[in-house]
């Protein structure tokens, strides 16, 4: 039996975990696939990081891209992460007409369509399971198991430390700052972990499941993208009040001949099945138009589910399995990018208003004025630093409409600090 040679760029936490993975289960998976996986190469600039499992000398570089050059492979496993010395990497496996698996969201949402483009010049593919979702097998559900359906919306939340946070504020009552804080002493967030919660780490992820969902190429610059820094503990109990829980989530979905993307805290109804996924879980959401809803839920990042997914790719290479991108990327781009102002959805409005008679009907007239229809109001006697909390929800609106409506409500001397504004999906 021939083996099927990898070479391992990047041995942090996912390269190691993937390197432990296949000395430790190599037997087990040839067993279950008849396919012998061999590592040509382990690359990384630290190179005690590699030593540590007993790789021989010969097979051990400090860089990935002489690696690739002296040793003979048949796929190489991008996991160094950023889009500068992982994009060389890319380019060169792929130019040399070898295969690539990779874990790199931000390389694929903002540089995929080149790269699939080279693989195809070169008779070679692209593999990226580990993506999205760590564990979770979503690129493949889209990819083979949906393959006969119109994907119609997809709702992810998709970001660990993100929901470890939300999930923590809801459960203990804590700020956002104590919140990170443990997410940061329990491994589950980065010393700077914007990424996480400004929601580009979810963008690029919804940017990669949209494109292979809707045909269509999405770039992170297309998804509109806002964080879960200004949510408040008074927002998780308001949310209660009116039946929600608040998750950040990445949502695609068609609207006509539009698709609609976005990242952003979500009010969703606490009865819905998201609802209940708590912690660094993650789940996803998809509708297909024959299949109805399937939800795919597990572990969405760390060493061993992620290094679960990329060995997966590696096995799909070696049993000939070579499905990728789909291919009308790139040939037929019919669906157009909404526009943010564009979105249609019910809100959450929060203000923080002086304690005078009149102030509620102030802001009811302005949203009024915008076809705002108020839902629900909320106003509580409590003082926030000499203000009080009006909160109210809305029955669908535009966002033009209220950002617009809350710019003006903003200007008025009764209200103390900008309003926050939270979307909802009933889902």
């Amino acid at each position: 039996m021939s083996a099927f040679r990898v070479g391992i760029a990047g041995c942090g936490t996912v390269g190691s975990g993937v390197v432990e993975l296949l000395l430790k289960n190599g037997s087990e998976i040839e067993k279950k696939t008849g396919k012998k996986i061999e590592i040509s190469f382990v690359a990384d600039p630290v190179v005690e990081r590699i030593k540590k499992f007993g790789i021989s000398e010969d097979k051990i570089f400090k860089d990935g891209l002489e690696a690739i050059k002296k040793k003979k492979v048949d796929a190489v496993v991008e996991l160094i992460g950023g889009k500068t010395v992982a994009k060389q990497l890319a380019e060169e496996t792929l130019k040399r007409g070898i295969h690539l698996v990779t874990a790199n969201k931000a390389l694929l949402a903002d540089h995929g369509k080149e790269l699939f483009e080279l693989a195809r010049e070169n008779n070679c593919v692209v593999k990226f399971e580990a993506s999205v979702g760590g564990g979770i097998p979503v690129i493949k559900v889209l990819r083979e198991g949906l393959v006969g359906n119109k994907i119609e919306r997809i709702y992810g939340i998709i970001n660990g430390t993100a929901n470890f946070i939300l999930s923590k504020m809801t459960q203990s009552g804590i700020t956002f700052d104590e919140a990170l804080r443990e997410a940061q002493a329990n491994g589950y967030a980065e010393s700077d972990p914007s990424l996480d919660i400004d929601g580009y780490d979810s963008a690029h992820k919804i940017a990669v499941l949209s494109s292979i969902a809707f045909c269509r190429w999405v770039k992170t610059e297309n998804v509109y993208v806002k964080g879960i820094r200004e949510i408040t503990p008074l927002d998780i109990e308001f949310a209660e009040e009116f039946g929600y829980s608040i998750k950040l989530l990445a949502i695609s979905k068609l609207e006509g001949d539009a698709l609609e993307v976005r990242v952003h805290p979500t009010m969703i109804p606490k009865r819905h099945i998201l609802s209940s996924v708590s912690g660094v879980f993650n789940a996803c959401l998809i509708y297909g138009d024959f299949v109805g809803e399937v939800l795919l839920y597990g572990k969405g990042a760390g060493k061993n589910p992620t290094a679960s997914a990329v060995v997966s790719d590696i096995v799909d290479l070696a049993s000939g399995n070579l499905s990728t991108f789909p291919d009308c990327l790139g040939k037929d781009d019919k669906y157009k990018i909404k526009e943010p102002d564009e979105f249609v959805s019910s809100f959450y409005l929060r203000f923080s208003a002086v304690d005078k008679p009149g102030v509620l009907a102030k802001v009811s007239k302005i949203l009024g004025e915008h076809n705002i229809s108020i839902k629900m109001a909320l106003q509580k006697g409590i003082s926030i630093s000499g203000a009080v909390p009006i909160v109210m929800t809305t029955h669908p609106a535009r966002k033009k409409d209220i950002h617009s409506a809350v710019k003006k409500i903003d200007s008025l001397d009764v209200i103390t600090e900008p309003t926050f504004v939270c979307m909802i999906e009933e889902l």
